[in-house]
């Protein structure tokens, strides 16, 4: 283990399991305390590929059998009260924010429904709700601590579906408005932030096989999605967490404002 991030302080929301969990195992890994904020910290139960071994419980329980400090904090990203408060008990615990990986989110309803001129409103406000207002509420919970020590990395999570249109439907068009909502949110955040140190930058993953979507990907036909990626396989949690490495750590401290999609070749069409 390097300890490139000994003695920073990291935040990741979502990251309960799936692509957050690695997130916060990774940024660990380089020696930073790490804090999660979920929804429900045992969220990996509800899928069979994503449970952890049968010694930890959560995901704070791997984090601390990397020799780091770790809290995990159960909160609805969507309520900015609830935000707040998660953020209070991190920061009595570990420290105050160095890095935010503003992860959390998800969508609602079939990946058929939701075309563009057919959205469902109240699950477009669901969908908005958890991803686009979650990202804001949760930069704000950080923001002024970073300011007024002028250092800091934040990192939203968008999708490759806030880059391009769904090909051929315009289907699922609600979550896909709320990511690309988020890239525009990262990148007037930049510049709002920038004479302050503090860096902004999306990740937007691709395919992306972790234990829930793997199943996804086998019942929308696993082969055609692959040819539509240049390199002709599934992304993995590791692709991810590689850039949020790069993102977290001093190897990109004069990057700012950029979208790094980490798909494959998935928009090279």
């Amino acid at each position: 283990m390097t300890e490139k991030l000994k003695g920073k302080v990291a935040l990741i929301t979502g990251a309960a399991r799936g692509i957050g969990r690695d997130y916060a195992l990774r940024l660990a890994k380089l020696g930073a305390n790490v804090g999660v904020i979920d929804i429900n910290l045992q969220a990996h139960l509800e899928f069979e590929g994503e449970k952890l071994a049968p010694q930890y419980e959560t995901v704070v329980d791997e984090l601390e059998a990397l020799g780091v400090k770790a809290i995990g904090v159960e909160a609805d990203i969507s309520n900015e009260t609830e935000v707040n408060l998660a953020m209070e008990k991190v920061q009595e615990y570990l420290g105050e924010v160095d890095i935010l990986i503003a992860n959390a989110g998800g969508g609602v309803g079939a990946i058929t429904e939701n075309r563009a001129s057919e959205i469902n409103p109240e699950q477009l406000r669901i969908v908005m709700d958890r991803n686009f207002y979650g990202t804001i509420y949760s930069v704000k919970a950080v923001i002024e601590s970073m300011k007024r020590r002028k250092t800091g990395k934040i990192i939203t999570v968008s999708s490759v579906t806030g880059i391009r249109a769904t090909q051929s439907t315009g289907a699922y068009s609600h979550y896909a408005a709320a990511k690309a909502s988020i890239i525009s949110y990262t990148k007037n955040l930049a510049q709002d932030i920038g004479s302050y140190n503090i860096t902004a930058n999306v990740i937007a993953p691709g395919y992306i096989a972790t234990g829930r979507l793997s199943e996804q990907f086998e019942q929308s036909g696993a082969s055609e999605l692959k040819e539509e990626v240049a390199l002709k396989r599934f992304g993995t949690p590791e692709d991810c967490a590689n850039v949020i490495e790069f993102l977290s750590t001093d190897l990109s401290d004069y990057v700012t404002g950029t979208v790094i999609d980490v798909t494959g070749g998935l928009l090279l069409q």
